[in-house]
């Protein structure tokens, strides 16, 4: 069937086709009319994605936010908010939902599951496309009701944002406070650990304490370095202490230089008294005796002279002694305090590691007090719901409007089932599709052609071969 029979036996039954159509048009102005009025409530939320947490300061990166808004709705639309909601409104206790919920489960299950999800699926949450603000309409039959659910949709949402940002938090804040106690024993083990060890080796190590000990160190180094020094140079004296008056000691000595003189000087005199007296005079006797006692007493200087290099050599000895032994105590107690110094320093790493881990949690912790104990949240009510005046369903000409598509397909549909059921002719193209049917003439005038118009005959010849003893 071309679309040109179609089209014809269309217009042959379009009383058929009207039919149908007006009859599904009034079946649906009747159900319109018949069915009860549906009343939407919409509240619209506003949520600040770009809120920065008074705690923590974090700000949401602009690229998350488009996803966070639809966590946003997707949560709105969750069981957990509505079971909030048949909370708030208590409608487990209302005796018309027990009624519902007995007449439709047989009081299976929870009825609190059971109202919520009835509100779910009279509920619709959309984002808008280019703002941070959230619609959330619920369609009842009572107006009232609708927009009390509407807002009760809101304020459970904001409970439960709330909620879900508080109880992690609790959940942090206790293991913190877990953690911290175990971090505060660890610190002060580590402490007690560090005061036993200076308690019982007796060790205050102010700061800058080794730098004092080890210049001391360095000053009696030097100090023997110096002595060392003092005593080569005073045994060099004492191993020319043998020369007499050649020592430098003896030559400088006045006393001596004066005994030297006052010798010379009287020498000098025992030569005039010889000269004059004679050598066996008593003068001459008496000046010799002087002399040789002054000679005794150049003698007895110089030869202590000389025994006053040993004592210094000895006395340097000693003294280089005393300082190599300070210096090898001071050696080993500067060894022994860097040994020390290196154990308290272990020490006092493990109490600043212990230090700094329970800052760290303490920290945190005070942080997770602070946020489980905030009710404050970014999302606020933009505008209430409030009871609405004209209802929204059923949109009657719409339902018209589908109505009459329908029926007219319905009576399309119909109208060709029935020529398939019954096909009859409607035009000479009908009789040329016929099989076993010929084309003898078209009446002129007919009502499929045109009345000057005159066409020939057209004989088929397979066809006259089987009807010429029909004619």
């Amino acid at each position: 069937m071309n679309f040109g029979q179609v089209l014809r036996v269309l217009r042959a039954r379009l009383r058929l086709i009207g039919t149908i159509a007006f009859v599904v048009l009034v079946a649906a102005l009747a159900a319109g009319l018949l069915l009860p009025k549906k009343y939407s409530a919409n509240v619209a939320l506003v949520v600040d994605a770009k809120f920065a947490d008074p705690i923590i300061g974090s700000l949401l990166p602009s690229q998350m936010i488009a996803g966070y808004i639809s966590t946003q709705a997707d949560i709105i639309d969750s069981d957990r908010v509505a079971l909030r909601v048949v909370e708030i409104l208590g409608l487990d206790r209302m005796q018309k939902f027990q009624d519902l919920w007995q007449e439709e489960t047989d009081g299976a299950g929870d009825i609190k599951v059971w109202i919520a999800s009835a509100l779910q699926g009279k509920l619709d949450v959309k984002p808008s496309r280019d703002s941070n603000v959230i619609n959330v309409s619920y369609t009842g039959y009572d107006p009232g009701f609708a927009a009390s659910v509407a807002n009760a949709f809101a304020q459970a949402y904001m409970e439960t944002s709330v909620a879900l940002k508080v109880d992690p938090a609790r959940q942090f804040a206790g293991w913190f406070n877990e953690r911290t106690k175990g971090l505060r024993d660890e610190l002060e083990a580590a402490q007690k650990r560090l005061s036993d060890y200076e308690q019982e080796h007796h060790i205050i190590i102010p700061e800058g304490g080794i730098d004092v000990e080890t210049a001391r160190l360095a000053e009696l180094s030097s100090q023997l370095v110096a002595v060392q020094g003092q005593r080569a140079e005073s045994q060099s004296r004492q191993s020319q202490a043998g020369g007499g008056e050649a020592l430098p000691e003896v030559m400088q000595n006045p006393l001596i230089a004066n005994l030297k003189s006052e010798l010379a000087r009287r020498e000098g005199e025992l030569e005039q008294l010889r000269g004059r007296l004679g050598p066996n005079h008593p003068e001459v006797g008496r000046m010799q005796a002087m002399i040789a006692s002054m000679r005794q007493r150049v003698s007895t200087e110089t030869q202590r002279i000389a025994a006053s290099l040993g004592t210094a050599n000895r006395v340097n000895a000693a003294r280089e002694g005393e300082i190599a032994a300070a210096v090898e105590a001071q050696k080993a107690k500067v060894l022994q305090l860097k040994a020390h110094r290196d154990q308290i320093a272990v020490l006092q790493r493990d109490v600043e590691s212990a230090q700094k881990a329970y800052d760290q949690v303490a920290q945190r912790l005070s942080a997770t007090n602070l946020e489980s104990q905030t009710q404050q949240t970014n999302i606020a009510v933009l505008s209430p719901a409030v009871a609405p005046i004209w209802p929204t369903g059923p949109r009657l000409l719409v339902k018209l409007a589908l109505a009459m598509v329908v029926g007219l397909i319905l009576g399309t549909g119909t109208a060709l089932l029935l020529e398939l059921v019954d096909q009859r002719v409607r035009s000479e193209a009908d009789l040329i599709t016929l099989p076993g049917v010929p084309l003898l003439g078209r009446v002129p005038g007919g009502r499929f052609g045109d009345a000057q118009e005159v066409r020939a005959l057209l004989f088929r010849p397979r066809l006259l071969g089987r009807t010429t003893g029909g004619y």
